[in-house]
């Protein structure tokens, strides 16, 4: 692909000209989209919903602004730079590497027992009395497993867009289906903090779609081929659509929370297992046929970002790794040459995050280890944010695509914004 890329393009007085964008390069940003949106994420919606009706939607654009001003950033690095985001990490100090070592190290740990909790549950509703939830989550997570260590970027990102197809038209139906008030949703528009509803409009601005996959993103974009500024266009639509597309996905759970369980008053279980309950909830007003559609799109979502992060967390392990190991820069063309991908550390993250975390599928969560991984894990967003700020204002990255004052100013505001989600989330902690 990487060929073909070199091919389409022709070099300018001042560098490759930009390539017309087209929709059928689509594609990095609608993985991103479907990592990034986990069953969690969907449940924090449907809550906020659920409390405050539509008055909260503004916040759900916000969020989604934001993702794609994070997204362009990590994006515009690889192709301005031709260098990874790990590398202009590790030129920002040791000290990057440290943190990054230590994070994916505890998250991708925890992680991977949840993701593969999060794609049992549906299965389980959906086929009662077939096996337990310990091995349907079993199940998932080596079918993840076999599924990116024998399959390249491209067939992985042609199956993410079709399970995106599937949680799109299941998420779009639902909104329909409750019959949404739409003078009442426009009135959301509206910035208003009702009372009490600070933490749930941080989350939705800061939660939805905000995980370590939008630094993955650059990697993707280096996946499909696209490696300089000739690409810039093409990846900025490419990042506009995924987050229009996250944003139809949160606000259409946003739509079933005010509709169907804010006006009953229906509380839902935290965490994934209230989804179930909103199959309960839909097979009690409308019938079987809509509860398993509803179960099936919950399966996607869940799968989706199992599968995007074993690709895409360990294509950024194995650049860490090769970094240290090759010496020199790690270049965006060895990324979209598939040499990450077959590499020894990218198969090596995939068993860490697949085989250990099984132990805390059949076992209770080690109690401090949870503490840990919450602590570590709540500071990455503001880390992304901060270091991108950093990198795309410094002479790291050629002057024309250096930060403007927009791009500063929602970065700043991101990381801000994190940094007071992360003090929350310690906060909650139970010490």
């Amino acid at each position: 692909m990487t060929d073909t890329a070199r091919r389409e393009g022709t070099e300018g007085t001042s560098g490759p000209r930009f390539r017309k964008t087209s929709w059928r390069y689509i594609g990095p940003g609608i993985v991103v989209a479907a990592t990034g949106v986990g069953a969690g994420d969907l449940v924090a919606t449907l809550i906020a919903g659920s409390k405050f009706g539509y008055t909260l939607l503004w916040a759900a654009v916000v969020g989604c602004l934001v993702k794609i001003s994070l997204a362009e950033a990590a994006g515009r690095w690889h192709l301005a730079t031709g260098r990874t985001l790990f590398d202009g990490w590790r030129s920002l100090g040791p000290w990057t590497t440290v943190y990054f070592a230590v994070y994916v190290a505890i998250w991708g740990f925890v992680y991977g027992a949840a993701a593969m909790s999060s794609s049992a549950l549906p299965l389980q509703a959906l086929f009662p009395g077939v096996m337990d939830l310990k091995w349907w989550a079993v199940l998932c997570g080596v079918g993840g497993l076999v599924f990116v260590w024998f399959n390249r970027y491209a067939v992985f990102e042609k199956v993410m867009t079709l399970l995106v197809g599937v949680m799109f038209v299941v998420t779009v139906y639902l909104a329909v289906r409750v019959t949404p008030h739409l003078g009442e949703a426009l009135a959301g528009l509206v910035p208003v903090l009702p009372s009490g509803s600070l933490i749930y409009t941080l989350g939705l601005i800061g939660g939805v779609g905000g995980t370590i996959t939008l630094a993955a993103y650059g990697y993707w974009v280096n996946a499909k081929g696209w490696t300089d500024t000739s690409w810039m266009k093409v990846m900025r639509l490419d990042n506009r659509v995924a987050y229009i597309t996250t944003g139809v996905f949160v606000v259409a759970m946003l739509f079933v929370g005010a509709e169907l369980l804010h006006s009953s008053g229906v509380a839902l279980a935290k965490g994934d297992k209230g989804l179930l309950d909103l199959g309960k909830v839909l097979e009690d007003r409308y019938g079987t046929v809509t509860s398993k559609l509803f179960l099936i799109g919950f399966f996607a979502t869940s799968i989706t970002s199992l599968i995007g992060v074993w690709h895409g967390v360990s294509l950024m392990f194995a650049d860490f790794v090769s970094r240290f190991r090759e010496g020199g820069a790690a270049t965006a063309e060895k990324v979209a040459a598939g040499v990450r991908e077959k590499s020894l550390p990218f198969r090596g993250y995939l068993l860490w995050l697949t085989f250990p975390p099984m132990s805390l599928l059949f076992l209770d969560q080690p109690f401090g280890l949870v503490i840990v991984y919450g602590v570590i894990g709540a500071f990455f967003m503001p880390f992304l944010a901060l270091t991108l700020v950093w990198l795309l204002n410094s002479s790291r990255t050629p002057r024309e695509w250096r930060n403007g004052w927009l791009s500063n100013g929602v970065l700043g505001a991101a990381g801000l914004l994190f940094l007071v989600l992360c003090v929350q989330q310690v906060r909650e902690l139970p010490w």
